[in-house]
């Protein structure tokens, strides 16, 4: 019985592996390349191998993205122990700037009716070409990278450094007639009847697709993967500094509220997490440090709008430095950073102008007025000279008396901004 019991296991189990070496599994990538996105793809090409999945379909829409994301994401692509399979769709859809890397490393590339695949030529962060030395280097560099993944995927080499020095774009036919990829299909189903007996080398093994009554499996994002995407935005990013920095002012600007500086500290705090997996400038952040700083700085030292102004302008020009990206794709919206500009700008200008009407409606205490007034010393009177406490001021005073730290005193009269005081009886 036992026997016949573990022949039942050993079956099962090689039935198992034969019907998943039959699974496809799906990913769907519709949004510009980042860390996050890298993270999702690696994690659906190990999770495929797991699953003994005989291919894995990366269904593609991008402007395009980080070149660092792209580059582990071929890496990946080489690595994978199972055929890689980049079907640009649907229609309407783009394999764009990165995307192009993207799609020439699989090992099959598909693409849809009304798609197109092309210009990936780096650009500044304005949109446009960066013709300095330094530009001339990242165009030669990925120029280089393109070319030995067209090289080893056999396909057109000239074309795919064309896409990234003269930033040239072409259909899903003009692709096809150029070596550029594989198949032209409307779905996934189509795909299938492709692929269906393509051979190809892979890790030294000729891998041969059986896509007939295969089963999809489609992975979405797990929770981790979600959350990471969305903290991959910059927008995201930004907003969460906005409401780091108003919570912090206001926490200073009102000690003991404890909730403004706890979600500042919070949103401050997800904010640097964000930024890892963003391209940063350091100059840019330094800068919006620098406006934290004069922003706080304001509010202990009334400067009549000074500290606010350099404020301000280390804000913007930090803002608009923060993101660097040579894709110029991955960056936060001009209209965010015009907006969130204005409102701080607005809400300093309300703190100042009450600030400064405070100190207006505050009438100069006058010599008259200090005279016969009561106060506390602060400080033992040595050589007859001391601190006091009068009328919500501290004031230096001299006096006769023999007065310690905490002794009632009256004033006498008013030296310039210094008081005569004896001690109260």
């Amino acid at each position: 019985m036992q026997y016949k019991f573990f022949l039942i296991i050993i079956f099962n189990f090689f039935i198992t592996l034969v019907l998943n070496a039959k699974d496809i599994m799906v990913i769907t990538v519709a949004d510009a390349i980042t860390p996050a996105s890298q993270l999702y793809i690696s994690n659906g090409i190990k999770e495929a191998t797991e699953k003994n999945c005989q291919a894995l379909i990366i269904k593609l829409d991008t402007p395009g993205g980080l070149l660092d994301a792209t580059r582990q994401i071929v890496n990946n692509f080489f690595e994978a122990k199972i055929p890689i399979i980049v079907y640009v769709a649907p229609s309407g859809a783009r394999a764009g700037s990165a995307g192009v890397f993207i799609t020439l490393a699989a090992d099959i590339a598909v693409m849809a009716n009304g798609t197109n695949i092309g210009a990936a030529h780096p650009v500044g962060l304005d949109g446009s070409s960066d013709t300095t030395v330094i530009g001339q280097k990242i165009v030669n560099d990925a120029a280089a990278f393109i070319r030995s993944i067209a090289e080893k995927r056999n396909r057109n080499v000239q074309w795919a450094e064309e896409a990234v020095k003269k930033s040239v774009s072409i259909t899903e036919t003009e692709a096809l007639n150029n070596n550029i990829i594989d198949f032209i299909c409307n779905d996934i189903d189509s795909v299938l009847k492709a692929i269906d007996g393509f051979q190809l080398e892979k890790n030294g093994k000729i891998l041969k697709i059986d896509s007939k009554n295969t089963r999809l499996i489609y992975r979405d994002k797990n929770f981790k993967e979600s959350i990471l995407s969305v903290l991959s935005n910059p927008n995201l990013s930004y907003i969460l500094i906005l409401i780091g920095i108003w919570g912090i002012i206001f926490e200073f600007k009102s000690p003991g509220s404890i909730y403004p500086g706890a979600i500042g500290a919070i949103s401050l705090l997800i904010a640097s997490y964000s930024l890892q997996m963003l391209p940063i400038n350091y100059v840019g952040l330094a800068l919006i440090i620098t406006a934290i700083i004069l922003f706080i700085l304001e509010i202990f030292i009334q400067s009549y709008a000074l500290l606010t102004i350099g404020g301000i302008i280390c804000f913007a020009l930090g803002s608009l430095m923060l993101i660097d990206s040579p894709e110029g794709i991955v960056k936060i919206s001009t209209e965010l950073i015009i907006f969130a500009t204005i409102t701080t700008a607005l809400l300093f200008g309300i703190l100042i102008w009450f600030g400064i009407k405070a100190q207006k409606s505050k009438k100069a205490p006058i010599a008259e007025e200090m005279t016969s007034l009561s106060g506390v010393a602060i400080s033992d009177f040595i050589n007859g000279k001391g601190k006091v406490h009068v009328n919500g001021e501290i004031w230096i005073a001299f006096s006769t008396d023999d007065i310690k730290n905490n002794d009632e005193i009256v004033v006498e009269k008013v030296k310039g901004l210094q008081l005569v005081v004896r001690k109260k009886i």
